[in-house]
């Protein structure tokens, strides 16, 4: 057999390795084994596009690490999921949007979420009370005992960031 025959990649022999381990470690911790058996793929997927090469003498550690980080993603998606059905559920029917609407504007509040929870929390924190509570620069310089400049380089850096989604 050539070498190229023989090689197997370093994701393929972690997911041999451990994929049945991490799959019941997700089950335990959702308590459904359809979704801890999507999370288990998501995860070596995820590992497959960091393209790494070598993954540690804890292996466990990394693949436990990156579904840590899927799950919360995941239960972050099903409460923003939750609020919008609640929402939806609270109008008139007649105003309520088609499923298909539904759908993209779910995608498009989970991609907010997934935005703001990757910003500095200042930053955070700064564009949030001029975007929702509608306050000056001024009024959120005061509010946080920051230079209004601090706060306006804070609120670009966070429409820049939303800019950079669309």
């Amino acid at each position: 057999m050539s070498a190229s025959a023989t090689s197997v990649h370093p994701v393929q022999t972690l997911y041999l390795e451990h994929h049945g381990w991490l799959q019941a470690w997700l089950r335990r911790r959702l308590d459904d084994s359809q979704q801890a058996a999507d999370l288990a793929h998501d995860t070596f997927v995820r590992l497959l596009a960091g393209r790494r090469e070598h993954f540690g003498d804890e292996p466990r550690a990394l693949l436990t690490h990156v579904a840590k980080g899927l799950v919360v993603d995941h239960w972050r998606r099903r409460e923003v999921e939750r609020a919008y059905l609640e929402a939806l559920a609270a109008m008139p029917e007649a105003q309520a949007p088609s499923p298909e609407t539904r759908l993209a504007l779910l995608q498009t509040l989970v991609q907010i979420d997934a935005l703001l929870a990757g910003l500095a929390p200042r930053t955070r924190e700064c564009f949030l009370l001029a975007q929702l509570d509608g306050l000056t620069l001024a009024q959120i310089a005061e509010r946080l005992a920051m230079s209004v400049i601090t706060v306006r380089r804070h609120v670009h850096k966070a429409l820049v960031a939303c800019m950079a989604c669309v």
